[in-house]
């Protein structure tokens, strides 16, 4: 399980790279977002899947799940869906200045 969740993560990694490399800026932002559930993933497997098992001590359970794999992609969610919005608002604000979202005429001229 371990392995497909790897892959899946390497996966939404390639793809947000190659769509930060893009010209257009909504493109950018989604690239970030699926770097952020790439690294989600590389967080949730890091922290060993263990299917069933009580994320906290509970009398007659000796084996359970680390909580502290789970916090952090909560945190992690939390921070990325902020930084998401923000650079949706910051694009729609770009878009409605310059009437364009390409990164090459945003850039300007010199």
């Amino acid at each position: 399980m371990e392995i497909i969740m790897i892959v899946l993560a390497a996966i939404l990694f390639a793809t947000g790279v190659y769509n930060l490399l893009q010209k257009q800026l909504l493109r950018i932002i989604i690239g970030t977002a699926l770097i952020s559930h790439g690294a989600h993933l590389f967080i949730l497997t890091m922290g060993k899947l263990k299917r069933g098992a009580p994320p906290v001590e509970a009398h007659g359970v000796s084996d359970y799940a680390d909580p502290l794999p789970q916090a952090l992609i909560l945190t992690s969610i939390v921070i990325s869906f902020g930084v998401t919005s923000f650079l949706l608002v910051l694009a729609y604000r770009a878009y409605k200045l310059n009437n364009t979202d390409n990164m090459e005429k945003l850039r300007g001229s010199e």
